[in-house]
């Protein structure tokens, strides 16, 4: 799309907006959000990254194609009241301030809407940006509501597939920690102190490893937010591909983490349901 050298020392934001005249500032806004933007070919999401005087800058298309997701839309499971999706990597669960329209709850809306337009849809749960896999959403408010009031006691177990960098002695284990969120970063990290931080639970068996990454399977007993990529980062063996807790490198150019099942109560007549996907195809290149 467009590509130039930065004359300036400033952060990112401010540099596309002033090289960018073109671009409103929302526009520019989703660049980021979408890894469009590249600084010296690396992706960079961040709107406060110091970019120096020399700096190659490129915007990119988008790697995930909007008509794509919207002709390709992976539902589950779907009847009268609720939907399941497997979520693809790199997109938004709902909208945030910088992104309204480039998220799965948007597609999914679509999608209902293309068959009544009177139909809508809620969220139930979310999903990281960066990770894949089962998002859950509700038909209507009172559905919606029965599974969000007792989400913790419905969910009986929630399986990831992760790869990490580097391999781990114990090659079964549980981990227990404590997460906190920082107010001013939103980065999550452990603490010691009990009454400052949520117990988080993380179970995992290693499946497969080489001397560079292992493949493992999760179970969280918890659900706290970004609770496997804080663990492992904690253990020494971030997620692949992890921008946020991690070097964020990846030979398979994404995060390594798609939640693969969840089993849980239905509220609506008290039977359990189990919604599966399959590993992606990415993860087990890495582990050969």
């Amino acid at each position: 799309m467009d590509k130039f050298i930065s004359t300036e020392e400033d952060i990112l934001i401010n540099v596309l907006r002033n090289n960018l005249k073109k671009y409103s500032k929302n526009n520019i806004k989703s660049f980021l959000t979408k890894e469009m933007v590249l600084v010296n070919n690396k992706v960079q999401t961040r709107y406060d990254f110091l970019v120096h005087k020399t700096d190659t800058i490129e915007i990119r298309e988008t790697k995930i194609k909007v008509s794509k997701i919207k002709s390709d839309l992976n539902i589950i499971y779907e009847d009268e009241d609720i939907i399941v999706i497997n979520k693809p990597y790199g997109l938004l669960s709902i909208a945030t301030k910088e992104e309204k329209e480039y998220t799965l709850y948007h597609f999914v809306s679509d999608y209902l809407k293309s068959k009544n337009k009177n139909n809508k849809v809620f969220i139930i749960h979310r999903l990281d940006k960066d990770t894949s896999g089962i998002v859950i959403f509700a038909k209507n408010q009172r559905v919606k509501n029965m599974f969000q009031n007792n989400w913790d006691s419905l969910v009986k177990m929630r399986k990831y597939y992760a790869v990490i960098n580097g391999t781990l002695d114990n090659k079964e284990d549980t981990i227990k920690n404590y997460l906190v969120e920082n107010d001013k970063s939103f980065m999550v990290y452990s603490t010691n102190n009990k009454k400052e931080g949520k117990l988080s639970i993380t179970d995992y068996k290693v499946l497969k490893e080489n001397k560079d990454y292992s493949l493992l399977d999760i179970n969280i007993r918890t659900g706290r937010k970004n609770q496997i990529r804080v663990t492992f980062k904690g253990l020494g063996t971030p997620i692949v591909g992890d921008k946020k807790y991690g070097d964020g490198k990846s030979p398979i150019k994404r995060m390594a983490l798609h939640q693969y099942k969840i089993e849980l109560i239905d509220p609506r007549d008290n039977k359990k349901k189990v919604f599966k996907t399959e590993m992606p195809t990415s993860f087990k290149k890495l582990i050969k």
